[in-house]
């Protein structure tokens, strides 16, 4: 049988029987007591919604269908919502007819619960729950006060979008995404009015900005704050004025959908891979500067619970020698802290971080960030690092480029100490020079092994010590060799 929700046509019958349970699903058995469901429908009306379906075991995830609870009690599991919640959260119910486990035609009830905007969602009993990954948590103490706090203010992606139009919509974009959710020959009106991406005001129909974020043909047209910016830094600092070191600077201006796999791609182009050579084998292997997961995670993160109604302001990743920033608009949403960022989840930005999650970006019972710390220290790098400021999230990644400096110079040290260095270079650009002079005939490739450093950093002050005249190519570019001049800007370096 063929049986889907009507309603959320991601919930077939294949999902609702053998998906894990996870932040909008949960599965119950109908032999569950009707009161016991209230905390359920508290946690999901207090996060994003979610749908409760009654019907399945949700151990063994058997089809035991609700018609042997009876009319009665399917009438209570059916009014669970108002009477055992207060408020009354806003919610649907549905049936979806099936054969059970004894092969007899049977239904599940499935009970739709909306997400809250403005009011805390409790049980009647005055407990007050939120659905963290697949698990559904009391809040108490400083976590029931903020999580009352933010219920106060407006959702910005749930406001109306005054000029633009489902004609400025992305066809390409709204084809993917019902495709993603099982509604691929499903009018487009109809999908977005049922996701809540067409809102209501005064008799006419109007577009979220959530809609507009995620699916806009020209992003810019809408919405100036919809970009990352991509900064890269040569040192370890920012300078100003004739010290200026920024290298690289490209803003990427896509809606959602499309500017997470856009900044994922140039910055992937952006990062340094670094050779070192293997202890025993002696061969030379190269090793990431940072693995791929924490770096692209942050960025998701950062497109996903960003403050988006902050204005003039975007989300900003700069890299320095030796660490990667990923800044992002707002603070930490409602209950998330630097101390339990690894093990808390709750979404600013719940239409959009929904969607992020059918394209399976966002991660449930926060893996991600728990996989951000764990790739790290695989790594053998620090560990990530969070600062709350008093507008932004900062995630900091670190390399290790000390080690690698440390390795260089423990190597060359007895080699060096009668060498010459220049006054007003850069450190590293010193411990090429030395190592340029050692081995005049060799590649780029050679230096970048020596000293540690990535092959592209290597070219990049190369030229810039061509440009100043301090090293030039003598003969062919096979067969030349480097030669160092500028005598009178030496000094010893000890």
């Amino acid at each position: 049988m063929n049986a889907a929700s009507k309603i959320n046509p991601l919930l077939t019958l294949e999902y609702m029987q053998t998906e894990s349970e996870n932040k909008y699903f949960d599965r119950k058995s109908g032999q569950i007591k009707v009161s016991d469901l209230a905390q359920h429908i508290s946690a999901f009306a207090n996060a994003d919604g979610g749908t409760l379906v009654i019907g399945i075991s949700d151990k063994k995830r058997t089809l035991e269908g609700i018609n042997s609870c009876g009319d009665e009690k399917i009438n209570e599991f059916i009014n669970a919502p108002k009477d055992c919640c207060r408020p009354m959260p806003r919610y649907r119910e549905e049936f979806v007819e099936i054969t059970n486990e004894a092969g007899k035609s049977d239904r599940l009830l499935l009970l739709h619960i909306e997400s809250s905007v403005d009011q805390v969602i409790r049980t009647s009993n005055d407990r007050t729950y939120l659905r963290i990954g697949d698990k559904s948590k009391e809040m108490l103490g400083v976590n029931l006060r903020n999580l009352e706090y933010a219920k106060g203010s407006r959702h910005f992606e749930d406001e109306i979008n005054p000029i633009a139009t489902i004609e400025d919509l992305d066809d390409e974009l709204l084809a993917a995404y019902k495709d993603r959710i099982g509604a691929g020959d499903v009018d487009t009106h109809q999908v977005m009015a049922a996701r809540g991406f067409i809102q209501k005001k005064d008799g006419a129909e109007y577009l979220t900005n959530a809609a507009v974020l995620l699916f806009a043909k020209n992003i810019m047209k809408f919405n100036m704050n919809c970009r990352i910016r991509f900064i890269r830094v040569d040192g370890r600092e920012m300078q100003v004025g004739a010290n200026y070191n920024v290298v690289k600077d490209k803003s990427i201006d896509e809606p959602i959908l499309r500017l997470v796999d856009a900044a994922k791609a140039f910055i992937s182009d952006q990062l340094r891979v670094f050779t070192k050579q293997e202890h025993g084998s002696g061969k030379f292997v190269e090793s990431p500067e940072y693995p791929e997961f924490p770096w692209f995670e942050g960025i998701i993160n950062a497109v996903a619970h960003r403050d988006w109604a902050a204005t003039g302001q975007f989300i900003k990743v700069s890299m320095f020698d030796d660490r990667l920033e990923i800044e992002s608009p707002g603070r930490f949403p409602n209950i998330v802290t630097v101390d339990n960022i690894s093990y808390t989840r709750f979404s600013r930005n719940k239409t959009i971080s929904r969607v992020m999650t059918e394209f399976e970006w966002v991660r449930e019972l926060n893996e991600g960030v728990k996989k951000i710390y764990s790739d790290m220290a695989d790594a053998g790098l620090p560990e990530p690092e969070y600062i709350e400021t008093p507008n932004t999230v900062k995630l900091i990644l670190r390399n290790n480029i000390d080690v690698r400096k440390n390795k260089t110079s423990n190597k060359t040290s007895d080699k060096t100490s009668s060498e010459v260095l220049f006054e007003g270079l850069s450190e590293d650009e010193n411990i090429l020079l030395v190592v340029i002079k050692k081995s005049p005939y060799a590649t780029q490739d050679f230096y970048a092994q020596e000293t540690s450093f990535s092959l592209s950093k290597i070219q990049r002050m190369m030229k810039k010590l061509q440009e100043e005249k301090i090293i030039w190519r003598n003969g062919s570019k096979k067969k030349g060799s480097w030669e160092i001049k500028g005598i009178q800007r030496q000094k010893s370096l000890f």
